[in-house]
């Protein structure tokens, strides 16, 4: 796999090795041999190298919107994320009190079609939009779900500025209760 890093630190986008002919493809989509070789070289960034505990799968029509969301500690998450089918907009904000990119934002288009995963690390905020109908947007975390610890950020914000790519976003109720970005206070 190749690990390209982003510009705003701890972020990590991930790119298989693909293997097609006419058949069609195969790849890894994950191996924690490769994985921990992966985070070791990049050992600047991170000094632990994150297991995963469960992956979860969902299934979105163009327009939708999830996030801005994410754990608190001590049940903080790192992710690894992925599209199987369809494409996404997938957008993170900086959490991170100390970081020089403190209330910045990072996205990257994330599809079938080109297979990137993107590793986010405990300490942002997560979302995405979706571009295309019947999008299977796929993740591992290193913590369980829970429901206490969960916390959301409205995806716009202003103060925040993300152009979400879609005409109408399609926002859960839950997702509509997030808090404004000046008002919350980070843990982390």
């Amino acid at each position: 796999m190749n690990i390209q890093t982003t510009p705003i630190q701890g972020l990590l986008i991930v790119e298989p090795k693909v293997f097609g002919d006419d058949r069609g493809y195969f790849f890894e989509s994950f191996s924690t041999a490769a994985w921990e070789a992966a985070v070791k070289r990049e050992a600047a960034i991170r000094q632990d190298i994150p297991v995963f505990v469960q992956d979860n799968e969902s299934l979105s029509k163009k327009g939708v919107v999830r996030g801005l969301h994410f754990q608190i500690p001590p049940f903080a998450q790192d992710k690894l994320v992925r599209v199987i089918r369809g494409e996404v907009l997938d957008v993170v904000v900086d959490l991170r009190r100390n970081s020089s990119t403190y209330g910045k934002h990072f996205s990257i288009l994330l599809s079938g079609k080109n297979k990137k995963q993107f590793f986010i690390p405990k300490g942002f905020a997560h979302g995405f939009s979706v571009l295309e109908d019947d999008t299977v947007f796929v993740y591992k975390v290193s913590e369980l779900y829970c429901p206490e610890a969960e916390r959301s950020i409205l995806f716009d914000d202003p103060e925040l500025g993300i152009d979400w790519k879609v005409d109408t976003a399609v926002i859960s109720d839950k997702d509509r209760r997030g808090v404004r970005f000046n008002d919350f206070i980070t843990p982390f």
